[in-house]
């Protein structure tokens, strides 16, 4: 009896013992057959109750936010995400589906990993070919990312014949640690959350606009959070900008649905540069002509367009062009047309960078429109870490923007153009610039079947008289945006307004700038021209241009 209890006993422990068992594979990557030295090693730890992957950095508590931990329980197979986004803050998500859903081919295929027999099985997950090495001799399951968790202990896994990442040693361990990483309030969320809130995680985004209504009307006021000027049509926000950094990319997007205008309409995403005696928002506050003028010698006067020694313009971060009614007028029905909500308008603009890092502006979004309801838009602007580095510029100078931003409070369209001067600038460097590039943002409007809307106009750039650049500014592609324009008129000829080609902008779309070489500049006085042949007026519908132009470089 005495021997039995004995016995049952030290079969208990040795069970127990065994169960508890952890072991710690630790791994390597590859890729076309060269170590890849750059990334911390991926880490599992596993035992028959679950299994943790990680990395080396994660587990030495030395990673920087944000980063992800993954717990499979068993043997259940429910997929415990964790992500850290910031310190005190961790969200989770549990998913008890996809282990069940994944699909192997095994082969017969066999060969030893470490000492431990392994087999291998074939799956494909989005058009790529992956191959697990698995092993049973360990009775455990597990490996280091979710797939294969039901064939085995994984050890090995390759894609597409060029990504390898294998075990490079495995070890027992009495204790993981995972109680000092994984502590303190873990906030649960779904799985779309959890992807949504890690991804926002990643970058920094400076909400400028929410929902926020761009329209035509008395009874538009500023607040304490938005101020608008020109009956509603200018929406105003002051914006605190971070020190941005030489490895960081900025965007701007725009969301916008019309919220009772059915035309497509010019709108711009600007910021108001503050470093010099007057600027663009003087002319918000006590009225356009408050501003220097610039003058070609047809009569007109054109207020606030072009820098001076004590003015600059206001600067383009984005030109977008309103669909057709979008979301506001979706209940036009068409044979096969199924209209998208939303027109999302995004756009690099990191070589701005120079003019927006550390600083505290003004930023502001117009859409002209003479309609009561008129659009509804919301605005972020994001700041992401990235390796990509293509704009080396360290100076970004606003020369001139035609766009009449303040429109609906009396300021002129751009028709200076139809003079052979067209827009003449004159500026000073201070230094030597190099590599000196214009941000040229064009595109032309008005007229009827031969205004400049829709015929191709060249445009040309001249530099201290000199000609450097033309080209002809013309967008084919607009049918491409047919279902953002549920409003647009539909011609006898089988075409739809929207669908019509135009100087360089469509309806419902972001127009690009251009990036113009200009060389090595030398510090002092210089002049920068545009000349573009303006069509004549036609009745009472005339041609213009809206051209901005920012100067980058090194100096």
């Amino acid at each position: 009896m005495h021997t039995r209890i004995v016995f049952n006993f030290l079969a208990v422990f040795l069970y127990c013992l065994f169960s508890a068992q952890t072991y710690e594979i630790q791994f390597a990557s590859s890729y076309n057959g060269k170590p890849v030295t750059d990334q911390p090693s991926t880490i599992v730890w596993v035992n028959e109750k679950e299994n943790f992957i990680l990395n080396s950095t994660i587990k030495e508590q030395k990673s920087s936010y944000p980063y992800e931990i993954t717990k499979v329980e068993k043997p259940s197979n429910t997929i415990v995400s964790y992500a850290f986004l910031k310190p005190g803050s961790i969200i989770s998500a549990s998913d008890t589906e996809s282990v069940g859903k994944q699909d192997f081919e095994l082969t017969n295929e066999t060969k030893k990993i470490l000492g431990y027999n392994c087999k291998k099985a074939v799956t494909k997950v989005n058009s790529n070919t992956i191959e697990v090495w698995y092993t049973n001799d360990l009775k455990l399951k597990g490996g280091p990312s979710v797939l294969g968790q039901n064939l085995g202990l994984v050890l090995e896994v390759e894609r597409n014949k060029n990504s390898l990442i294998t075990a490079g040693s495995i070890k027992k361990i009495k204790n993981t640690g995972i109680e000092n990483i994984l502590k303190g309030n873990i906030q649960t969320t779904d799985q779309l959350g959890y992807k949504d809130l890690l991804w926002k995680s990643r970058f920094t985004t400076l909400n400028v606009f929410d929902n926020e209504t761009i329209n035509f009307s008395d009874a538009s006021k500023s607040d304490d959070q938005v101020k608008r000027y020109a009956n509603g049509t200018i929406i105003l926000k002051k914006v605190k900008f971070p020190t941005i950094t030489e490895g960081e990319n900025i965007f701007v997007e725009l969301k916008q649905q019309s919220n009772g205008d059915a035309y497509d309409r010019t709108g711009t995403v600007f910021f108001i540069p503050q470093d010099k005696e007057k600027s663009f928002f003087d002319g918000l506050e006590k009225g356009a002509k408050t501003l220097p003028v610039y003058e070609n010698g047809n009569g007109k006067q054109y207020y606030g367009v072009t820098a001076t020694e004590s003015y600059n313009p206001a600067m383009e971060m984005m030109r977008f062009f309103t669909a057709f009614g979008i979301q506001k007028f979706n209940h036009i029905q068409l044979k096969g047309k199924n209209w998208q909500t939303i027109s999302p308008y995004r756009q690099d603009i990191t070589e701005l960078k120079p003019a927006l890092s550390g600083k505290e502006l003004w930023i502001g979004t117009f859409i002209g429109n003479y309609d009561k309801g008129g659009h509804k838009v919301s605005l972020d602007i994001t700041i992401h870490k990235s390796d990509q580095n293509i704009y080396k510029n360290n100076i970004a100078i606003p020369l001139f923007n035609t766009l009449n931003i303040m429109e609906m409070a009396g300021q002129d369209y751009s028709t200076m153009f139809n003079q052979d001067k067209g827009l003449l600038v004159n500026f000073t460097l201070n230094k030597d610039v190099k590599n000196a590039q214009l941000r040229y943002t064009t595109t032309g409007h008005g007229g009827w079947e031969n205004g400049d809307e829709f015929v191709p106009k060249a445009n040309s750039i001249l530099v201290d008289g000199n000609p450097v650049f033309s080209f002809v500014p013309w967008r084919t592609d607009c049918g491409s945006y047919r279902l953002y324009n549920p409003a647009s008129g539909n011609f006898q000829d089988g075409l739809s307004s929207s669908d019509l080609s135009r100087s360089n902008w469509c309806p419902g779309t972001v127009t690009n700038p251009n990036f113009i070489p200009l060389g090595d500049l030398k510090a002092g006085k210089h002049t920068i021209q545009v000349k573009i042949p303006q069509g004549p007026t036609e009745g009472t519908s005339f041609s213009s241009w809206n051209v901005s132009g920012t100067l980058l470089g090194v100096q």
